[in-house]
């Protein structure tokens, strides 16, 4: 847990002493804290812009999973525009014919 390596440690009882407003306080100004229950990491508290750098963190990985997943299973096989045009019965000259109808619009 690199993120959590350098943050402060309190036990259930210390934090209960503390308090919420406390906890909030010592995450404010002084990075995470993570709470211990039996000498195990139980919850922590963060700063509200660390949650987001993990968040965003976490967003990446799940973009990174796709494009591995969609590497690993591509097979190098493309389906033209065309091709696609085809298969929902238009061609680029009918799309083309198509007019935009403003009077959806309102």
């Amino acid at each position: 847990m690199t993120a959590m390596r350098d943050a402060r440690e309190l036990t259930v009882t210390e934090a209960t002493k503390r308090g919420v407003a406390g906890l909030v306080a010592d995450a404010e100004h002084g990075g995470p804290v993570v709470v211990t229950r039996h000498s195990r990491p139980v919850a922590a508290v963060v700063p509200v812009s660390r949650l987001a750098e993990i968040d965003e963190a976490a967003a990446d990985l799940r973009d990174l999973a796709l494009v591995l997943a969609r590497s690993a299973a591509d097979s190098g096989r493309r389906t033209s525009f065309d091709d696609v045009l085809a298969a929902f019965g238009h061609t680029r000259e009918s799309l083309a014919a198509v007019e935009d109808d403003d009077s959806l619009d309102g």
